[in-house]
């Protein structure tokens, strides 16, 4: 075991990892919009986790650092690998519903449109239910990018989702 990890408590990082995975899962997958990736960068983020448990541990939120710490893995690897692999603008995952765990494939889809930094807070403040100073520190940003960001995504959302000849409520 790795002088880093001597002294933890296992049980404690079972525990946290137990109840928040599937969080941080639909999180990142919201982000990411792809599974298999999602899963990677949730399992790479939770081992390195494990490896800090001590600092993780006292983070203000570590289900935020699981997920901040997921997405810029996938900018790592993006970087690392951009020289080998073309990106497509055009391309986009399939629609598996029974893969998107448990997200409305509607809603999972137009989550794939938004910009990357809009699909981010969105995970963290819908998904991880964080406030929004907790978001802007994850990520880096002002308070006010966030609540901008999140509005932003919610336009979008509810003008792909929600049907124009809907009578408003009390009308």
């Amino acid at each position: 075991m790795p002088k880093r990890v001597v002294g933890v408590k296992q049980r404690e990082f079972q525990e946290f990892y137990a109840a928040n995975r599937d969080a941080c899962l639909r999180a990142v997958l919201a982000a990411v919009g792809d599974r298999p990736l999602a899963e990677d960068l949730v399992a790479e983020a939770f081992t390195r986790a494990w490896a800090s448990w001590r600092s993780v541990r006292g983070h203000p939120a570590p289900s935020a650092w699981i997920v901040r710490t997921a997405l810029n893995t996938r900018v790592s690897w993006w970087r690392r690998r951009r020289r080998e692999v073309p990106l497509d603008a055009g391309h986009e995952v399939a629609d598996d519903p029974d893969r998107a765990s448990g997200l409305d494939p509607a809603l999972f889809a137009v989550l794939r449109r938004l910009p990357p930094r809009q699909r981010e807070v969105v995970a963290l403040r819908v998904f991880l239910d964080l406030d929004t100073r907790t978001t802007a520190r994850t990520l880096g940003i002002a308070p006010g990018t966030v609540t901008a960001h999140l509005a932003r995504a919610v336009e979008t959302l509810r003008a792909h989702l929600v049907p124009l000849d809907r009578p408003e409520a009390g009308s």
